[in-house]
């Protein structure tokens, strides 16, 4: 188990008053404390620390065994290790546990330094050489955690996720507006459709949510996992318990109710900027009701709050209908065996082009005017 994540390492971005979530100690730490992400679960902290003249960063960094609650997958590269009889396990990542959201993986304020991302890398291959493990993978950094990382051994992969944008919109019908004419008619019958089922929905931000609907969340959470694959979630109630409280300030929970009871819920996090979408759940099959509770609620959220973007979470191709452009994310890689590095390369470099083909095709199924 890692020491206690400092607080002094959040990253504090000037002017914004919201920093980005998943890099907050508040959440990491609350990942460890209940157990979500230890040596247990598979994520043993190794989190890396460095100063500077100006500051002091924190890369989050988990030793791991396995390659579940990462979002991108590397199982066949894992195999074709065990194929030539080499372990591909353990590794090293620097990731937000469970969360397939881009942004920075780096605390601190940017900086125009070429040495840090090599300081940093040899403190990583240190750890690398103390547990014998393969590679190393940075998993949906930002640009600016990117550009730290720009050299040339490092491999970067492409990946797809649909975020929606506010180009300035008064109200939700304002952006359907924008939408041709069919797709807007699709829209307004999903709505209706939600409504139609005396179903009534609000957004409740932090403190507003109660502890009975935060119970019934961490339910229907359990539920979603259990109904989809037979397994339980990443996350204990423990873990939403802690963030109920130390996180309140970014934490919002849109509530659908039928004769008052809470009978569905969806959980986002927000900062200046963005509104991420993170898990969902629901006691019955209520028509449409997911496209309410996960992707419009949202928008209107956006929009009243006048953030520029929204990201509802990974996959899903039926968001592009719905608004979400198609955009492509990155990670970065280090393999430390050499004939690997260069067959991974290749396989990268190919499923690039690919990558680049799928939203070329994706972008021409938006449905704007």
């Amino acid at each position: 188990m890692s020491e206690k994540l400092s607080s002094n390492a959040t990253q504090k971005p000037v002017p914004q008053s919201l920093s980005y979530p998943f890099l907050r100690s508040e959440f990491l730490q609350a990942l460890e404390d209940s157990l979500s992400a230890c040596v247990t679960t598979g994520w043993l902290p190794l989190h890396i620390e460095y100063h500077d003249a100006r500051q002091q960063r924190t890369l989050p960094l988990y030793l791991k065994e396995h390659s579940m609650g990462e979002y991108v997958f590397d199982y066949a590269w894992a195999n074709a290790y065990h194929q030539h009889g080499i372990s591909y396990y353990p590794k090293l990542v620097s990731a937000v546990p469970f969360t397939p959201s881009v942004g920075p993986r780096l605390t601190g304020s940017p900086t125009n330094s070429d040495t840090i991302g090599t300081e940093i890398l040899t403190q990583i291959c240190s750890h690398a050489d103390i547990h014998n493990a393969s590679s190393w993978h940075l998993l949906f950094p930002d640009s600016a955690t990117i550009a730290v990382f720009n050299m040339p051994h490092l491999l970067h992969r492409t990946g797809v996720q649909y975020h929606w944008y506010n180009r300035d919109y008064a109200h939700f019908d304002d952006y359907l507006t924008r939408m041709t004419s069919r797709k807007r008619k699709m829209v307004r019958r999903e709505r209706k459709a939600v409504s139609a089922q005396n179903i009534v929905v609000s957004m409740e931000l932090g403190d507003a949510i109660s502890p009975s609907v935060w119970k019934l969340f961490y339910q229907l959470y359990e539920r979603t996992y259990a109904k989809r694959n037979g397994s339980h979630g990443y996350l204990t109630e423990a873990f939403f318990q802690q963030i109920s409280g130390s996180m309140s300030n970014q934490i919002a929970m849109a509530v659908a109710r039928v004769n008052n009871e809470p009978v569905a819920s969806a959980l986002y996090f927000y900062d200046d900027a963005c509104l991420y979408g993170r898990y969902w759940g629901s006691l019955g099959d209520y028509d449409c009701l997911h496209f309410e509770l996960c992707y419009y609620s949202g928008i209107e959220f956006a929009i009243d709050k006048g953030l520029r973007r929204f990201d509802a979470g990974a996959q899903g191709e039926h968001k592009i209908v719905r608004g979400f452009e198609p955009i492509e994310t990155t990670s970065v890689h280090w393999i430390r065996h050499d004939k690997f590095r260069k067959a991974i390369r290749r396989f990268t470099e190919q499923e690039h082009l690919h990558i680049q083909d799928y939203i070329t095709q994706a972008k021409s199924l938006l449905p704007y005017k």
